[in-house]
């Protein structure tokens, strides 16, 4: 839970250290906008052991790939329980990578395939969601 909490201030520092107040410029250069990649896991076994499993195996073969810019897996937080959060989901995945190019390589990667042979009889359900991300905005 504390993972997936501090994601977003692990993000921001890794981004603001990666682009910088030239951002614009930084990530023309990498090949276009930053790629979001996040995915969420519907697991058939939603037992603290089976997400924990799952969360080892992200960090195993989806943590170190070329033009991640930001890698991060957790589950479910059992304390966020607003009326507009979709909890409908076990294990989050979350990669930003520097460009198009850099998630495209990923999804072909023979690691990514690895990681999608040896768990996908653990998954109920599975959505993904891949975004253009907008300039990088920090606090100073």
């Amino acid at each position: 839970m504390v993972r997936l909490a501090l994601a977003g201030v692990v993000a921001a520092a890794l981004l603001a250290s990666q682009f910088g107040a030239a951002g614009k410029e930084d990530k023309k250069k990498a090949g276009g906008p930053l790629i979001g990649h996040m995915v969420y896991f519907k697991l058939k076994d939603a037992t603290p052991e089976g997400r924990a499993k799952l969360v080892a195996a992200c960090d195993k073969y989806l943590a170190n790939h070329d033009g991640v810019v930001l890698y991060s897996a957790g589950v479910l937080g059992e304390s966020y329980k607003r009326e507009v959060n979709d909890r409908d989901w076990d294990v989050a995945l979350h990669l930003v990578f520097a460009d198009k190019a850099a998630h495209d390589k990923y999804q072909d990667h023979p690691e990514h395939l690895k990681f999608i042979d040896e768990n996908k009889a653990t998954w109920g359900k599975v959505r993904v969601f891949d975004s253009e991300l907008a300039d990088i905005k920090t606090k100073k």
